[in-house]
């Protein structure tokens, strides 16, 4: 027990660095700390995130449950993300260490998997227009690494927060122009994945923590103008999520051999997002939308992180974390009919994303050496109907409507640049060897999904 009682305030800092970790694993929603994964799904990606009105794949399970009363039958949806990004760090004096995402390309998994179903197309309609569904994704999934010889190495060197979320879903049509949509965000640590860590290499020190965590959403889509077809002109979509609690439980190690339990209590924040979605052009040949989203998000709850320990004194460390507004702008046009190209769709899309930080400069952790950014983004997106083949020999559906059960196979790409402000950071209250300048650059995302429709 000598190590853990000459260094309690060191295993603080490690802690609240994971905790802060922790924090950005949350609604995995557009807000702008660290290293959050909001693109969970490529469509949405292409567009710079702007997809909560549009919400008309098997993703809206994630960016507003409400829009999947638009889907018809059953659909399936998996894709990844990959991920390559660097950190520069500058101290005062001038001295300069880079850091990375622990690896040069990250793809975190499970990324994202959903699957949906439309009960009354399935022949289940005593129950109305009602739509189930249940996601998989990783809303957080990165790590950070510093070298051993930074300035803040005896703060931390490495931090990995891989953060499951597991979301059953409902949605119901009540109305011509009126969808909600309710479900569950169970958060959880999969064994599999591994737990969330941070570490400082020139002690040989750790500290680790899981839980699991049940928060909800509700959302809703108003469709209020149509066009003869029955295609919505103008949808408003609302999606409200609410906060869960981790009650996360753990180790700190020296040298790899525990020397004492840590808890804490940790809640994830509330996230209230709304989105507008015009379509100026849209009728049997062509389709065009635009659409503006907001997010804003309630970081201002995580006022401290409380660290309890079995065999020492508690610990409290304040963070003061600020609500940020996320603020999203996209556009897709699609080509229903192709001479060239019988039996497919094409839709190019494009975006751009601003975020702020939330972490304030005391309590900045090198962690998470976040700072306000832009997104860049654009993407591709290919929809192989029946009567043609995917990739040229794989069958997108029998021609006969009548005949097997696929009725489309979806291609979706997407690619997005991320630029970070530089950020100095003085008078920080954990440690005066994280004051300098944080530089992240060379964020690149590229993202994938494919869909098939039943």
């Amino acid at each position: 027990m000598k190590d853990l009682s000459l260094n309690p305030k060191r295993m603080v800092s490690h802690a609240g660095f994971l905790i802060s970790a922790l924090f950005l694993a949350t609604q995995g929603v557009a807000y702008g700390e660290g290293y959050r994964l909001p693109y969970q799904g490529a469509a949405a990606a292409g567009q710079g995130e702007a997809f909560i009105a549009q919400a008309d794949d098997a993703s809206a399970l994630y960016y507003n449950p409400a829009g999947l009363t638009q889907l018809r039958g059953v659909q399936v949806q998996f894709g990844a993300n990959f991920i390559t990004g660097k950190f520069e760090y500058t101290s005062p004096t001038g001295q300069k260490v880079d850091g990375d995402l622990r690896q040069s390309v990250v793809m975190p998994p499970p990324s994202q998997f959903y699957l949906t179903a439309n009960l009354k197309d399935l022949g289940f309609t005593a129950l109305g227009p009602l739509i189930v569904g249940i996601g998989l994704n990783s809303p957080f999934g990165l790590g950070s690494k510093w070298p051993d010889d930074a300035p803040f190495s005896n703060i931390v060197t490495e931090a990995t927060v891989p953060l499951l979320d597991i979301k059953p879903t409902l949605a119901y049509k009540i109305h011509d122009m009126v969808s909600l949509g309710a479900g569950m965000d169970i958060y959880t640590f999969a064994k599999f994945i591994g737990e969330g860590q941070a570490e400082l290499k020139t002690q040989s020190t750790e500290i680790n923590g899981t839980d699991t965590a049940v928060g909800f959403n509700v959302s809703a889509l108003l469709t209020p103008l149509r066009n003869s077809a029955g295609d919505p002109l103008v949808n408003f979509g609302l999606v409200y999520r609410h906060q869960a609690t981790l009650h996360l439980k753990g180790d700190f190690l020296v040298n790899g051999k525990k020397v004492d339990d840590a808890e804490t209590t940790l809640p994830l924040p509330w996230v209230l997002s709304a989105g507008l979605a015009v379509w100026p052009i849209r009728d049997a040949a062509r389709a065009w939308k635009v659409e503006v989203d907001v997010d804003y998000v309630g970081w201002s709850q995580f006022k401290s992180l409380d660290i309890r320990l079995s065999n020492a004194p508690n610990i409290s460390q304040p963070t003061d974390w600020e609500n940020t507004f996320t603020f999203s702008a996209g556009t897709e046009y699609k080509w229903l009919k192709l001479a060239s190209l019988p039996h497919w769709e094409i839709a190019l899309r494009g975006g751009y994303q601003r975020s702020n930080s939330a972490n304030p400069a005391r309590t900045f952790t090198p962690a998470i050496p976040d700072s306000n950014w832009n997104i860049f983004a654009t993407g591709l997106g290919l929809k192989c109907k029946r009567g043609s083949h995917f990739l040229g020999f794989i069958s997108c559906g029998d021609p006969n409507p009548d005949s097997g059960y696929l009725e489309a196979i979806v291609l979706d790409l997407a690619f997005q640049w991320a630029l970070w402000e530089t950020r100095t950071i003085n008078g920080n209250e954990i440690s005066p060897t994280i004051n300098g300048k944080y530089k992240t650059k060379d964020w690149y995302i590229g993202s994938f999904s494919i869909g098939l429709i039943f």
